[in-house]
């Protein structure tokens, strides 16, 4: 009895040794957690200084050419659960850029191209600045929203996302700023252009507001969600996935999925439409595109496409600056062209070329 009095001390010893260990492994596990908040933190921060900085670029590579604005204007209220919570019902503020020829005449009227970047979560960065210049080159005017989910406008917008939901109506009250306060826009020569989710974009505005655009062209567009998140990675899932988005996997609700899909809003189509995807694009696969153009085809719609085979460059086949890619956006613009007719069109790919690097060429 008396060796076993002997061996309470050495547990409760143990007991406080091993509850020690315990509270240090736990404190130790909370600042690694509050140390990946702060670095997730940060990465919000550098994003607003990376954008920041490229649009200081914006002015080195249009500056010549275009009247370079970026302006603030309102979309749908954010999704916020609590009905009572602060800010609840208040309108989205995102902001747009804007470009206008410097050779414009306020007293004409010209055709607006609403160019929507993609990414899940992306931003109008500076590789669109080749296309913007081809654009300004033939007379158009264009403006670039930056829908709720981008990145560069901090923690708070990004976690706004609403893929396929109120972030094409974003788009729309682009176009609708744009019109209402510029009145040298012709509203009856406005066009929806895209690539990717831009392509989804420009998709969905023209199924949803027939009446407020004349033509769209959508560029290897995201076509079908529930097949995309069949066949795309895990951690691109969960973006769609995450609590303040979505909060649900495709299989967990197919119809949302589904109403957030152009192939599945085929029939709305009204406006004429363009269309062009790749063999070999490893990110928008061909089924996608092909899904989008069998719905079309079904329901007895009116429209153009152009699937192109292997052609280099995969998903950024035709926004390259190889000639290829210069012949096939020679395509999109003369597409465009006849629904804008823009005062200073494109005739052929030296015309296009002459844009980029003879940013003063006359008529």
């Amino acid at each position: 009895m008396k060796r076993y009095k002997l061996l309470y001390p050495l547990c409760f010893a143990f007991i406080f040794i091993f509850s020690a260990k315990g509270q240090e492994t736990a404190d130790l596990l909370r600042e690694i957690n509050r140390l990946n908040n702060r670095i997730s933190d940060l990465s919000y921060s550098f994003a607003q200084l990376n954008k920041k900085i490229e649009d200081v670029g914006w002015y080195e590579q249009l500056g010549e050419i275009a009247y370079i604005d970026k302006v603030r204007m309102t979309g749908p209220a954010l999704k916020i659960k609590s009905k009572t919570a602060k800010g609840a019902g208040n309108p989205l503020i995102f902001w747009s850029y804007v470009f206008i020829p410097k050779d414009f005449d306020p007293d004409k009227k010209y055709p607006l191209i609403v160019l929507v970047h993609g990414g899940v979560h992306g931003n109008f960065g500076l590789g669109n600045s080749h296309i913007v210049k081809e654009f300004i080159a033939q007379g158009y005017i264009v403006a670039a929203p930056e829908y709720r989910g981008s990145t560069g406008y901090g923690k708070r917008f990004q976690q706004a996302i609403d893929y396929g939901g109120l972030e094409i109506d974003d788009t729309k009250a682009c176009r609708d700023y744009m019109v209402e306060n510029y009145p040298f826009i012709d509203a009856n020569r406005v066009g929806a252009v895209g690539w990717s989710h831009g392509g989804l974009h420009a998709l969905l505005n023209v199924f949803n507001f027939p009446e407020s655009y004349a033509v769209a062209y959508a560029g290897v567009p995201v076509s079908d969600l529930i097949m995309r998140m069949g066949y795309m990675s895990d951690s691109y899932r969960k973006l769609f996935s995450a609590d303040y988005h979505i909060g649900k996997e495709a299989k967990d609700d197919v119809k949302e999925y589904r109403r957030r899909s152009p192939a599945f809003q085929a029939h709305k189509l009204e406006t004429p439409l363009l269309i062009h995807a790749n063999t070999n694009d490893d990110d928008v696969l061909i089924e996608e595109v092909e899904h989008l153009i069998s719905a079309l085809k079904a329901n007895d719609k009116k429209f153009e496409y152009k699937i192109y085979e292997d052609i280099a460059g995969g998903h950024h086949f035709d926004r390259i600056d190889s000639y290829t890619a210069k012949e096939v956006r020679l395509k999109v613009y003369q597409f465009l062209q006849r629904y804008l007719k823009p005062a200073k069109p494109f005739s052929n790919v030296k015309d296009l070329m002459e844009a980029s690097y003879y940013p003063s060429r006359k008529d």
